[in-house]
């Protein structure tokens, strides 16, 4: 019996538009709290505020989309997204001092929540259920590849030219994406939400409640994991490994690009569970050895662990939720899971900052290690057992 196609033209170009989009977001967050300081002298605090409010604009995106994404039309929602997301990089070439500044990443996050809701509604609805797990993880590469890509473009355009020209391409990329699009059809789905549903202001309509469960989990491994977004390059130069930390996040997204493929297929043909808990413990085995790290190769070594762990939970976790919703509250499902993974990336570096004075980051590392271990038995409690058990039933 022939698989249902997986690779179709819609799939491809939905993942690159993800593509571009989030390779825009990591290309300026590496770069764009220095031109902070450098162009408008601001404090430390204040670059920071310009760095992390992205992330608050795009929380405010996705909670909005998820309510709306189905009555508007979801590639209406799309193309909304995008032109305002072009649009507001634009902002970045007026020079209002640093309210503007600010201002204006909040703005790009709004506009990224937007559309990048979109993009994760309509992949999941255009992948066949079958290959449901499969499918995601293909499509969660794509972010993956930006994280790689857009840090190091964003670092070595600042070392061989100007600001000016960063922004510049990113405006160029805004353009790219929305042309390409244009090209994307997306089917028709049955409404079924009533016109008293979209009425008041009821919780229900800003978060799916039946992905609530897995979206917890999945804001606690990511609260863990803003740790080694955050404060890698500060345990570096703790350790003395400063040039070796340059390629943590190229191993880190090597072993995510090698073994999405697997475990998405592991996902549809096997279920979650053989996914999530392997991936606990190879995200908790990469964090200790993070935070023991002394040499090169046990730095490098974290770094694999970590992309075998948390970046194929990041995939699974994304799946169950849209696998667990019917199918016109798909938008819903997948705000609310960016919803709460934004949460723990986005808020997971002040409070985890908090303890620093206390504790060196090696050690804040093998606390976090510990957590993700824990965490597993709170997976089990929320989703693990009631798919093991549905598992039993059709065996």
């Amino acid at each position: 019996m022939n698989k249902p196609k997986l690779w179709t033209k819609d799939f491809i170009i939905v993942s690159s538009v993800n593509l571009l989009l989030t390779l825009v977001f990591y290309l300026l967050v590496v770069i764009i709290g220095v031109y902070a300081v450098h162009e408008y002298d601001a404090t430390a605090s204040q670059a920071g505020l310009v760095t992390g409010i992205f992330i608050v604009g795009t929380l405010i995106g996705r909670l909005f989309t998820g309510r709306s994404i189905d009555s508007i039309g979801r590639k209406k929602t799309l193309f909304t997204g995008l032109i305002l997301f072009t649009l507001v990089t634009s902002f970045y070439f007026i020079h209002l001092g640093i309210g503007f500044l600010m201002l204006t990443r909040f703005l790009h996050g709004v506009t990224m929540g937007i559309a990048n809701t979109a993009t994760g509604t309509i992949v999941a609805q255009i992948i066949p259920n079958k290959r449901k797990g499969e499918g995601i993880g293909y499509y969660s590469m794509s972010a993956t590849l930006a994280a790689a890509i857009g840090p190091f473009i964003g670092l070595y355009m600042t070392q061989h030219t100007s600001t000016q020209l960063i922004f510049i391409l990113c405006l160029m990329i805004g353009i790219v994406s929305l042309t390409t699009a244009f090209f994307v059809y997306v089917p028709p789905v049955e409404r079924k939400t009533s016109k008293s549903e979209l009425k008041g202001m009821r919780l229900s309509q800003f978060i799916e409640p039946k992905a609530v469960p897995i979206a917890i989990v999945t804001l606690i491994v990511a609260f863990c994991y803003s740790s080694v977004l955050s404060f890698i390059n500060f345990y570096a130069i703790e350790i003395d490994l400063v040039s070796t930390a340059s390629f943590f996040f190229l191993v880190y997204s090597i072993a995510v690009l090698i073994s999405r493929p697997f475990t998405g297929r592991l996902l549809d043909l096997k279920g979650a569970n053989y996914v999530m808990y392997p991936a606990f413990i190879l995200f908790a085995i990469g964090m200790i050895l993070l935070g023991s790290a002394q040499s090169s190769f046990t730095l490098l070594l974290g770094g694999i662990f970590i992309g075998l762990g948390f970046g194929n939970m990041q995939s699974c976790t994304q799946a169950i939720a849209v696998k667990l919703t019917p199918n016109h509250r798909m938008g819903l499902a997948t705000s609310t899971f960016f919803i709460f993974l934004d949460a723990g990336l986005g808020f997971g570096p002040y409070l985890l900052g908090l303890f620093i004075p206390a504790i060196n980051y090696g050690t804040l590392y093998m606390i976090l290690g510990v957590v993700v271990i824990a965490s597993s038995g709170l997976y089990f409690i929320l989703h693990g057992k009631k798919e093991k058990a549905q598992l039993n039933a059709l065996a």
